[in-house]
Parts: structure tokens; sequence; C-alpha cells
């Protein structure tokens, strides 16, 4: 007769608080102890059952037998020569690795999180689209990183104010676990995080548009276009060839109708490509009377996709026609070009520099 496998154990930081309470009271726990672990994983940020203060030594033991504490792990960092930028590839229990980007402005930290290990998508210009997809990452996994950036900050009495999951990865394909996870960065008695400095970016998945509208999640939403026609488009980011550019549209007026916000549609500029006028008369054509800003990023040029930014003159040229339409845009300012801070490109990188991949941890 076989051994019945173990139960595998439960890492907390996948649970949104209610879970955990859930989780507690069948083990015949209160919701003052929930909250007094929530805490403690949150605004404490402990880093074992011992160091939390106030629990019952049978729910420590429960805890230590069936649950677990378990965050990505450092693998490799960069440092951007002007200091505003530090680029983290973290490694997963299974050996995954995956890139969190921590951005200093004046006065703000930013942190770009990873939802997935690799993706699916294949947007031709991304380093992630290029390597393909492995795997969802779990809430804890997304939360992991938060926690992660955060203990840097407060080494240097910083604090986090936006997070934008615009990292490996499509959040929207992920939808569940990346939800999940922003529910726990904006409860109140953790992370604390404003609803409207998170952003979630996708390239369209038009059902997870449309399912963030009708739950009414508490997040901002940007939305990758890069080309105002479906042929232009889908050259650009296979995966829009599912859901059209009409198709896509419909689902983005129906978010501002039921959220009563506007959409960030982001645009990366490719010199001679995407950055041309008949292209800015074509997407200030798309989104004319929308309720919309565009966010113009040039390029971050990648080893698997050989064409380069746009230059400052067609940038200039690309806003001016968009404010003609009455769109606003903002030109994304470009951060760690010096430590491939472009979503994927470290992980590509450190993959190079092995001498031969090795098996991953089960």
């Amino acid at each position: 007769m076989e051994p019945t496998p173990a139960t595998p154990l439960v890492n907390l930081y996948d649970l949104p608080r209610a879970a955990l309470g859930e989780l507690l009271a069948g083990w015949g726990y209160s919701a003052y102890y929930r909250d007094l672990l929530w805490e403690a994983l949150y605004r404490q940020q402990v880093e074992s059952f011992d160091a939390i203060s106030g629990l019952r030594p049978d729910l420590v033991q429960a805890l230590r037998e069936r649950t677990r504490l378990e965050r990505p792990a450092p693998h490799h960092e960069a440092h951007s020569t002007d200091g505003f930028t530090r680029k983290l590839l973290l490694r997963l229990r299974d050996g995954q690795t995956v890139e969190t980007v921590l951005m200093r402005f004046k006065g703000r930290a930013t942190v770009c999180l990873s939802t997935q290990a690799g993706c699916a998508m294949g947007c031709v210009f991304c380093a992630t689209g290029q390597m393909g997809f492995v795997r969802h990452l779990t809430p804890g996994e997304i939360i992991g990183q938060v926690l992660h950036v955060t203990r840097l900050l407060r080494e240097t009495g910083e604090s986090l104010r936006n997070v934008v999951l615009m990292g490996m990865g499509e959040p929207l394909h992920n939808y569940d676990a990346t939800l999940a996870a922003v529910d726990t960065m904006v409860d109140a008695r953790g992370l604390a995080l404003g609803p409207r400095f998170i952003t979630l970016s996708t390239v369209g998945v038009v059902p997870g548009i449309r399912r963030l509208a009708d739950e009414d999640r508490p997040v901002q939403l940007a939305v990758s276009l890069h080309g105002a026609t479906d042929a232009e488009r889908g050259a650009l980011v296979p995966a829009a060839r599912k859901w059209p550019l009409a198709e896509l549209m419909e689902a983005c007026r129906y978010y501002v109708e039921k959220r009563k916000r506007h959409i960030f549609y982001e645009w990366a500029l490719i010199s001679g490509q995407n950055d041309t006028p008949g292209q800015a008369h074509a997407l200030g054509q798309l989104l004319k009377g929308m309720e919309a800003h565009v966010n113009l990023i040039p390029l971050n040029p990648t080893v698997g996709y050989g064409e380069r930014p746009s230059g400052p003159d067609a940038v200039r040229a690309f806003q001016d026609i968009l404010a003609g339409y009455g769109l606003p845009s903002t030109v994304r300012q470009r951060r760690g070009i010096d430590i491939d801070a472009g979503c994927g490109q470290l992980k590509a990188a450190v993959e190079r520099q092995r001498p031969s991949r090795q098996p991953t941890a089960s």
C-alpha cells in the first residue's frame, strides 16, 4: 500500500484576509487572531511565526504544521548609474525567476511587478514575450515582490506609493491571482496602498477588461495598443489578433461607462514603424471622444528585436498630432536602460551568462 501524500503547506501570503479568517475559523480561532496574524505579515513584515507576539502556543504549532511563510528570494540585482532604478531578479520556490523593478522619482517610489513567469502574449519587441510562457504566479509570489521592495525602502526611510502591474506576464491572463494580490495590497489593515496608485497594464484581453468593469476592481487600467489598425497591431502584438480593435475598443468603452474613469493607452514608439504622422492620425481617430490618456514610451531595445526607439523630433510631432484630436499624452521617462530594466531583459541577460541550463528545484 502506497503512503498517502502529505497535504501541501499553505503559503499564508497566497490568502486574502477573508480567506485567512476562514482558514483560522476552521481551526477554531476567532477573527481576533486573523487580524493579529495579518498585521504581523504585512505591517510588521515578520520573518517567522516566532516573531509574532500575542498568538496562542497551540495556534503557533498549527501554523508551523500546516502553513508556511514563503516569499521570493533574491537571485540577482542591477543598479542604474543614475541611482534611481534598481532591478531585482527574484527566485521562486520551483527555481523560476521573475523580475521586479524599483524606480525612485522625486517624492515617490514605484514598483513594477511581474504576474507570470514568461508571457504568452508574444509581443515582438518585449524580452519576456520572446521567451514564451512558463506559468502563472500565485498571489503570494506577486505580493512577495511588494514585500521585498518595501523592506528595501524601509532601510532608507522611504515608503512605496505606486504599483504598476507591467512586469513579466499579462495580468489579465492570470486574473484571479493578480486581483487577489491587489486585494491584499489595498487592505487597510495590511499594506494599505491607495487603489488609485495601482495600475494594471494589459495588451487588451477583452474578457478580463469586461470582468474588471463588472467587478469594480480597485485599479487603474492601462491598455497597450502600439498599432491603430488590426494589421499593424497584430504584427507587434500577436495575441491581439484574437481580439480585433473594434472588439477591444467596445470593451474599453464599456469599462469607462461602468467605472466612470479614463483609461491609459500605451504606445511603444518604434522609429520608422509606428511613429509616423499617419499612425498618429490613425490613433487620434481611434481614441477621439473617449476618456483617454496616451502614454508614449520610446522603445526599450532588446537583443531579439532590431528596431530602435523614436527620436525626440518624431516623439514631439506624434504628440502634437494627438493634441489636435483633444487627446492628452505623456512621454514616459525612460529609466534603467543601462541595467536591462525593460520587461524580461535582465532575466534574459542572466540566462545568457549561464554556461548551461540547470534543472530547477522542486
